[in-house]
């Protein structure tokens, strides 16, 4: 397996994995499956070097994908992204999600960015550890802000300090 960036041709696998939680998991708290013109917006939206889309790849076949998208925006935001990592339901647990979330993570750094954001929900237990095990902070939970599934859920927000701050900042008097 390898990871590499994506392209326009990654767009039906990138988004078939997508769409299996969009419709039947909480991974994503989106409700409707992306339109093709939603799709390529999407990815028109993010680029090299600080948001980029990439892939696992193992033969021929795109077994996960990652991103990192801004996560607001206003501008002084602009250091700050939000990661995405979705593994295919049949590559889970074989190091897919941990490959992609390491390149996000050297990618974010190399792209300038000091902090990354990870929203999950409360019961992806998997995903939480896979985001602490990679030096993720727990920063709050952030109550019944879901609804999937008629289903209220919790939100984990994590945070990555690229920078190495973890006190928010050096300006305080």
């Amino acid at each position: 397996m390898r990871t590499r960036p994506a392209t326009p041709d990654d767009l039906d696998p990138i988004f078939e994995i997508y769409e299996h939680e969009v419709l039947h998991g909480v991974a994503t708290f989106d409700l409707d499956p992306f339109t093709p013109e939603e799709r390529r917006a999407w990815f028109d939206r993010h680029g090299p070097p600080a948001h980029p889309v990439i892939v696992a790849q193992d033969g021929d076949t795109v077994v996960g994908w990652a991103a990192l998208s801004p996560f607001s925006s206003k501008r002084a935001y602009a250091r700050t992204a939000e990661v995405s990592v979705y593994v295919h339901k049949d590559h889970r647990g074989r190091g897919v999600g941990r490959a992609l979330l390491g390149e996000l993570i050297r990618l974010g750094r190399a792209g300038g960015l000091g902090v990354l954001l990870a929203r999950i929900a409360a019961e992806q237990v998997p995903s939480l550890g896979l985001h602490l095990s990679l030096g993720f902070q727990h920063v709050g939970t952030m109550r019944r802000v879901g609804e999937k599934f008629g289903r209220v859920l919790d939100v984990e927000l994590l945070d990555y300090q690229l920078d190495g701050e973890r006190d928010g900042g050096s300006d305080r008097g």
